[in-house]
């Protein structure tokens, strides 16, 4: 029996190379994003199914899955990738664009998760995969908003893998370093509305001169690369538990481990020479 994959957020990047990547392995794929002219070709081109799901909206949440369990009876796999990146120091960010940032990164999955679990447990099968980020686990100054809601959608993530161990659903996060994608160009608009309290321009700075970089940086990866992760963890038998993508996405896997002051020391480095 072909098998079936709720993705969101596939306007683009990750999103979209992931669905293209479950069409390759003969998937049945629900495509999703806000607005439907985002996926219309991965529909009438690529062969997906396409759905209009805004993560923060309970009703399209609830429509979405109740439409894949009437035409499919299943639902294999969730892929929560819909997210973006709330660039800024901490004090120049407004509280109301913490919350922003939680609603989507954070209860999106969660509202996506709890939709999924009750068939996938009836059927005691599934796999849930959150598409996190290597600032998911090591904070990066001028992006703590951001890492914030990935290390919050990793503690969940950590704890509903052994929560629904039992029911035999796997569940997975895929922490991307740098992609080539868009998703930049969303986080320089989020922190150019920003209302600056002249403190920080150093780290304003940095950004700029990694922006300036633009798409194949050093350390990035592709979309497709982040892709065919998110596909081994839905398909594996035992998928890992965490999935870093590229050597930056490594790195901090490693940096993690030092000791505070030793991390502050290199904070401090990169500072001197931005």
């Amino acid at each position: 029996m072909e098998r079936t994959v709720l993705i969101t957020g596939c306007s683009s990047g990750i999103g979209r190379a992931t669905a293209k990547a479950f069409l390759d392995e003969e998937w049945t794929v629900y495509a999703t994003a806000r607005n439907p002219a985002d996926v219309e070709t991965l529909g009438d081109r690529d062969g997906c199914r396409i759905a209009t799901l805004d993560v923060t909206d309970d009703g399209d949440v609830e429509r979405v899955v109740d439409r894949i369990l009437d035409e499919e009876g299943r639902i294999d796999c969730l892929v929560n990738n819909a997210g973006y990146s709330q660039r800024g120091p901490i004090e120049d960010v407004p509280t109301e664009a913490v919350r922003d940032q939680f609603e989507t990164n954070v209860y999106g999955p969660h509202r996506l998760t709890r939709a999924v679990l009750p068939a996938m447990r009836r059927r005691e099968n599934g796999a849930i995969v959150n598409v996190s980020s290597a600032v998911g686990r090591l904070a990066v100054p001028g992006e703590g908003v951001y890492s914030g809601s990935k290390h919050a959608l990793e503690a969940m993530t950590d704890a509903l893998r052994n929560e629904v161990r039992e029911y035999g659903i796997t569940v997975s996060l895929v922490e991307p370093g740098p992609v080539d994608t868009p998703f930049a160009e969303r986080a320089d608009d989020e922190m150019d509305e920003l209302d600056r309290s002249g403190a920080y321009d150093a780290f304003y700075d940095m950004y700029d001169d990694y922006d300036s970089i633009g798409a194949g940086a050093p350390g990035s990866v592709t979309p497709e690369r982040v892709a065919s992760d998110v596909v081994n963890a839905a398909s594996a038998t035992k998928p890992a538990a965490r999935y870093p993508v590229g050597p930056v996405a490594r790195a901090a896997e490693l940096v993690r481990h030092l000791p505070a002051s030793l991390s502050d020391k290199v904070w401090g480095l990169v500072r001197t020479f931005t």
